[in-house]
């Protein structure tokens, strides 16, 4: 009579690794937050600094679409401020041009995931990406 072979468990797989794009201004705070909670969570996070590698109009246009594009704007920006631009918002085609223009008007940090697009240090936003 031939010896059974030992039968092995399958190896359990891990969690598959988390992507995301992460549009960030190196030294902003909210950034750095975002950054920390999105790496402890499993994220493996694909950096774009906007200060030196600027998003041009076609990719803003394409980060916002649907969305109402008010919430790509950086209310701390001084810009806005000096615009009152709560009060009195650009319209999409000018405001998307600023942006392109000045990185700095960019609500940040912008995360691209799974199709989908985050702005700002949004932890349930976050949560929904995967």
């Amino acid at each position: 009579m031939a010896a059974r072979k030992e039968r092995r468990p399958i190896p359990r797989t891990k969690k598959p690794i988390k992507k995301a794009k992460f549009l960030h201004k190196p030294n902003c705070t909210t950034c750095k937050k975002a950054r920390d909670f999105m790496e402890r969570h499993g994220f493996q996070l694909y950096f774009r600094d906007l200060a030196k590698d600027k998003l041009n109009s076609a990719e803003i246009e394409k980060l916002i679409g649907p969305r109402d594009y008010t919430d790509f704007l950086n209310s701390r920006n001084e810009l806005y401020r000096e615009k009152d631009m709560k009060e009195n918002p650009p319209s999409r085609r000018d405001a998307i041009r600023m942006m392109a223009k000045e990185p700095n008007l960019i609500r940040r940090p912008v995360i691209v995931a799974g199709g989908r697009v985050v702005v700002g240090f949004d932890k349930d936003g976050i949560a929904r990406l995967y």
